[in-house]
């Protein structure tokens, strides 16, 4: 059994930075060759230089918005083109405009929080698979959220796209068997731009954690390299909680 991934390619949607740029960092660390995607072209720019700089590895950055399907297709084709392979597919990609008091929530924003979050993860797989992994096999990990467990009162539509996410992780994992297997993993509060909101002046928070901590994104990261690796050859299914002990206590927060 090896986590190392020479000679293998990878895709991680949403890595210009936060969690999406750890998780490639670390795939690249490992062997791998990476396309990592991102809305912002000189967010993305400045990714790329910043990894192969770190990890001197191949990496591929492709501008796109992964809740277009045109961009989906490109990005996946691209990356078979340039690689010669897809191996591993990372869905990290996820928005939430929404925040509050679920009874007065923007409706079209909660149609694109499940847009993105939920259905371009599929479309991402569905390309994954029909280009590569359906003949060859492979490995997708969801990034969901502790939020798809359980409820947190104020970011309601966002974790409810969560949950669909942990629910189609489960779904595919069945179906895209034995070629492909298909896990999760669920972030409590990791300290990235996207979560600023969370824990920015909240220090005092971390203490509901067993851990005393938030977590990182190399927390996450490793988490899911492990669960792309074939030590983890029959994982499958799973979602797996990366969030310093907080569900273990009974609190959401």
């Amino acid at each position: 059994m090896s986590e190392d991934f020479s000679g293998k390619a990878a895709l991680v949607t949403g890595a210009s930075r936060g969690i999406g740029l750890g998780i490639a960092r670390e795939l690249l660390s490992r062997g791998a060759a990476v396309t990592i995607t991102g809305r912002k072209a000189d967010q993305l720019a400045e990714a790329v230089k910043q990894l192969e700089a770190d990890t001197g590895g191949r990496v591929l950055g492709l501008q796109g918005n992964a809740g277009d399907a045109a961009s989906r297709e490109e990005v996946v084709a691209h990356t078979v083109e340039e690689f010669g392979s897809l191996d591993v597919l990372v869905n990290n990609t996820g928005i939430n405009p929404q925040f509050g008091f679920l009874m007065d929530a923007d409706l079209d924003a909660v149609r694109k929080i499940f847009d993105v979050n939920v259905v371009a993860a599929l479309g991402f797989t569905q390309l994954a698979w029909k280009a590569w992994m359906g003949e060859h096999g492979g490995a997708v990990v969801n990034v969901a959220s502790i939020g798809g467990i359980r409820s947190t009162g104020v970011i309601g539509a966002y974790g409810a796209s969560k949950a669909a996410l942990i629910r189609l992780t489960e779904e595919l994992a069945w179906q895209l068997g034995p070629k492909v297997r298909v896990n999760a993993v669920a972030p409590a509060v990791v300290k990235t731009k996207f979560a600023e909101a969370l824990w920015s002046g909240r220090e005092e928070a971390a203490e509901l954690y067993p851990m005393k901590r938030f977590g990182t994104p190399e927390d996450v990261a490793s988490l899911v390299a492990f669960l792309c690796s074939d030590a983890a050859s029959w994982i499958t299914g799973e979602t797996v909680r990366v969030d310093g002990g907080m569900l273990a206590t009974g609190t959401a927060g």
